[in-house]
């Protein structure tokens, strides 16, 4: 008898080990927990956090990801620029130059990177320098596109003129993220 609880005493920790080892572990499924599998997916996966812009001219902004949260404010500016700082599924909780924050969904949402002059205006240059002809006078809130992004300049484009601007003068691109 002895023997035999020995071997059955091995047999439930040899099937317990193999049931560990076929778990999921921390984050446990959501088969095996009895929950939907949807309310375990965590978003796209790309770094957070990141720029996004606007892709409409009205964009609800809510105070928890999904439609059962109440609208807390509606954007009204098309390609303004927004840092995305966490994913919940197709949901994306973002934040404006202002640091006001809210969830908005996924397809409410462009790649396409766009910028905006803070509170202090800016300078658009000919060529990438501080010294360099100025094509524009850019006023705090104005919003345009960005082309591209190396060293301490942007290449960006405003109502038509397209020139450069120094990064520290814009928000919507990070200190030394390159763009193409």
């Amino acid at each position: 008898m002895g023997i035999r609880l020995s071997v059955s005493l091995c047999l439930a920790f040899a099937a317990f080990v193999v049931f560990l080892s076929a778990s999921p572990g921390p984050g446990a499924s959501a088969q095996a927990a009895g929950k939907s599998t949807s309310t375990q997916r965590k978003g796209s996966g790309l770094p957070i956090p990141r720029f996004a812009s606007l892709r409409s001219d009205e964009v609800n902004v809510r105070t928890g990801p999904g439609t059962r949260y109440p609208v807390d404010w509606v954007f009204k500016r098309k390609a303004m620029p927004v840092e995305i700082v966490a994913e919940y599924e197709n949901w994306r909780k973002i934040r404006d130059w202002q640091g006001a924050s809210g969830w908005v969904h996924q397809s409410l949402l462009t790649g396409k990177r766009s910028f905006i002059i803070p509170s202090k205006g800016a300078n658009l240059h000919k060529t990438p320098a501080a010294s360099a002809e100025v094509v524009a006078k850019l006023d705090p809130e104005v919003m345009g596109e960005i082309r591209s992004c190396a060293g301490d300049w942007c290449r960006v484009k405003v109502s038509g003129v397209s020139g450069w601007i120094e990064r520290t003068g814009m928000w919507g691109v990070y200190k030394s993220e390159p763009i193409n």
